[in-house]
């Protein structure tokens, strides 16, 4: 059973309604008010509470890193990022206890002003993809292929990581790259600074650059 309010406010609108429906199409009951107060909320308020909490419910299950993991080809990064052993920066994240079951969503959000809507409809695109030209992939064939549709910018980073902060311009590649950093001239994730998030699929870098930008 689910644990989401929202989840429970929709089965509970659902299972108001479908009785009063089932009482009227089977009774037949004069239309008098105590019928169309019934019929109001059998085919009015309790289906829009359903219909509204659903569409919450739906849209926090889909920030979960379960569902990001839930196509196949997405299995080895989730399982990457709830390896306890793993160095990875994905994995690094997952432990944080503020959004650690929602690290998939946290760092591939857009934070614009209308974020939430751009991710869902960006959202909408990785659904066709893995329709039409992932789905028919082995996890094999499918990792070379995955890559990013916009590059990964700093401000994703930065959200959480102020660059203000004495202990982050303390080191000394951040303070002479704060400018280069602001405006994306270089990346937070490049292979010089701390390298990708799933190097596991990045096959242009050999095990030894591997192993130094999961450090």
């Amino acid at each position: 059973m689910p644990h989401d309010p929202f989840a429970w406010a929709a089965l509970a609108g659902a299972a108001l309604s479908v009785p009063i429906l089932i009482w009227y199409l089977v009774a037949r009951p004069p239309l008098v008010r105590t019928t169309k107060l019934a019929l109001l909320l059998g085919i009015g308020v309790f289906p829009i509470l359903t219909a509204g909490s659903g569409n919450i419910a739906g849209y926090e299950a889909t920030k979960t890193r379960r569902f990001c993991g839930s196509c196949h080809v997405m299995t080895p990064y989730a399982q990457d990022s709830e390896d306890l052993e793993s160095t990875s920066l994905a994995a690094r994240h997952s432990r944080n206890d503020a959004f650690g079951k929602e690290n998939c969503y946290a760092c591939h959000a857009d934070y614009g002003m209308f974020g939430t809507i751009t991710t869902k409809i960006g959202g909408l695109r990785h659904v066709y993809e893995y329709t039409f030209n992932f789905r028919q992939l082995s996890v094999a064939e499918a990792l070379p292929r995955i890559h990013l549709l916009e590059p990964f910018t700093n401000d994703r980073c930065t959200r959480c990581h102020s660059t203000t902060v004495p202990g982050w311009r303390a080191v000394g590649d951040h303070a002479s790259l704060v400018e280069e950093l602001g405006r994306d001239a270089v990346s937070c994730l490049g292979n010089g600074c701390h390298g990708p998030a799933h190097p596991f699929s990045k096959p242009h870098l050999d095990e030894g650059e591997i192993e130094e930008v999961t450090r």
